[in-house]
């Protein structure tokens, strides 16, 4: 029993069933220890595949993933999907090698500062001092990541604490505290506030947006008259026929400003009043009217169901009906491919049951409003705002729930970050279909040009930052050389049909939609 041999198995003691691993030459004593059948190890040929992959497995299974990343640059490789799970509340444990204490002091060209890495981006860091330490440095790195809402951990492993004997080391059980309740008093208060007939919405986040709290929400919006929504970007939301349905508040500030300019009270759940993405010239950070007033019914880590639960007793709303979303009429488009052609192929597209992981950009922020009615199914947002998230979120989320289709929407652009992700997906023979909207060009910063006040249109310098058709990328190529089979389209029947035919499919699947 070696120090690996210890951390494997107090992963596996803790719940941990997957290890997203970019192994290097200090971590083979941890490659070897992962022989243990009880962790599934999968290969990932870039880390910000291996963190964004264990962003998409918390996210559906609600417990954490471990990550194996090689030394300071890999975990440097890794930041900015953990970035993105962070802004998410998903959790995380990393494991990071390191030089061995004896081979540090002569430094090695991969010398770096891992703490100093790690910790912007973690809740926990710590470096095991050896191997009869590792043990309890794992339990405690699990049950910091398995707390609510969920944290990053990050544990290095230097290659002499791996390899010496770890014999008779014993991992603590360290349980992750429980949510916390939510105070009596604040629930009445909001109460009251509800009671008074002012215009009110509620904001739902995190663990607030799954089917049980939805129809909570659900019964005091009946009962009350206030509104049900949601920030633009969400962790997961349940939704499509039949589900209590949010409303989205839209990206652009004015829109947003539009949209809320009536409220005079936002009540938040797991989540902060509405803030604009970034500072825009003349234009406020905060989108709410200066008159609302916002209530917090409850906080990042305490129990939203309760919460909710609490709420509708205070109100008397237990036999209120909730409001349901409707079916929407299932249209099969046809000609040229836009924003509303590609929304009804999404909608009838869309399987039940399915995992729809967003990050289309300008391509979906007008579709994804129609999918409301789809199938019941997921959708999975980017909190981060670090690009090339999803096609690894939608690996983890695959590898979390095999029995449902993963469906990936993705921009070119985006794409291009994190494209190793199809490799994996083919060596998993993983539910996964990629769509790719391909119109070459990082197409939203045309628009944020103007909105940032930088002129009218970009230059032809500007441009050439902005255009990514010289040469233009082959996608079908792409997908075909890391083993995903795919297919072009340039119609929205023709997108249409392809949705519905990936979804026949056992393993990956991609669809480029050229866009022109």
């Amino acid at each position: 029993m070696n120090g690996a041999n210890a951390l494997v198995e107090t992963l596996a003691d803790t719940g941990i069933e997957i290890c997203f691993a970019n192994p290097g030459t200090s971590e083979m004593h941890f490659l070897a220890a992962l022989e243990n059948p009880r962790i599934k190890p999968v290969l990932c040929l870039f880390e910000g595949v291996c963190t964004g992959a264990a962003d998409g497995w918390y996210r559906m299974r609600d417990k954490p993933a471990s990550t194996l990343l090689h030394l300071g640059p890999g975990l440097a490789n890794g930041l900015a999907n953990i970035h993105n799970a962070k802004r998410a509340s998903s959790g995380m444990v990393n494991i990071v090698g390191e030089h061995s204490a004896a081979h540090l002091r002569h430094d090695p060209p991969l010398t770096s500062d891992i703490e100093g890495l790690a910790r912007p981006l973690s809740h926990w860091v710590r470096r095991a001092e050896s191997a009869q330490s590792i043990a309890w440095d794992t339990a405690s790195a699990v049950a910091k990541a398995s707390e609510h809402p969920g944290r990053i951990a990050t544990l290095i492993l230097p290659g002499d604490t791996a390899w010496q004997d770890a014999s008779g080391s014993i991992a603590p059980k360290i349980a992750a505290p429980a949510r916390k309740v939510p105070d009596a008093a604040r629930i009445d208060a909001i109460a009251k506030v509800l009671r008074s007939g002012e215009p009110a919405m509620l904001v739902l986040a995190n663990k607030a947006t799954r089917d049980g709290p939805l129809e909570l929400a659900g019964k005091v919006a009946a009962g009350t008259g206030c509104r049900l929504g949601s920030q633009f970007f969400t962790a997961r939301i349940e939704r499509g026929a039949g589900r209590v349905p949010l409303e989205r508040i839209p990206y652009a500030v004015p829109q947003a400003i539009t949209f809320l300019k009536d409220i005079k009270h936002i009540i938040t759940l797991e989540t902060r009043e509405p803030v604009a993405f970034f500072a825009y010239p003349g234009r406020p950070s905060l989108m709410k009217s200066a008159d609302a007033v916002v209530h917090t019914l409850a906080d990042d880590d305490e129990d939203s169901t309760l919460a909710l639960e609490m709420l509708v007793d205070a109100l008397g709303l237990g036999a209120a009906t909730p409001t349901r979303q409707a079916a929407a009429e299932r249209i099969m488009p046809s000609g040229k491919l836009d924003a509303i052609s590609i929304a009804h192929a999404l909608c009838a597209g869309i399987p039940e049951n399915a995992i729809v992981v967003d990050e289309s950009l300008t391509s979906g922020r007008e579709s994804m409003s129609y999918t409301l009615g789809a199938l019941p199914h997921d959708m999975i947002n980017n909190l981060g705002g670090s690009i090339g998230y999803s096609p690894p979120v939608a690996t983890g989320t695959a590898l979390a729930c095999p029995d449902r289709r993963s469906i990936c929407l993705v921009g070119d652009g985006s794409a291009m970050y994190t494209i190793q992700a199809l490799w994996t997906q083919a060596r998993e023979q993983l539910p996964v279909t990629t769509v790719v909207f391909a119109n070459n060009s990082y197409n939203i910063l045309k628009a944020e040009y103007a909105n940032m006040g930088a002129g009218t249109a970009p230059g032809e310098r500007a441009l050439s930052m902005i255009d990514i058709d010289r040469p233009t990328i082959d996608w079908l190529a792409m997908g075909r050389s890391m083993g995903v089979p795919g297919v072009r389209v340039e119609t929205a029947e023709d997108f249409a049909k392809a949705l519905l035919d990936a979804n026949g499919e056992a393993g990956p699947r991609l669809i480029e939609v050229k866009l022109y």
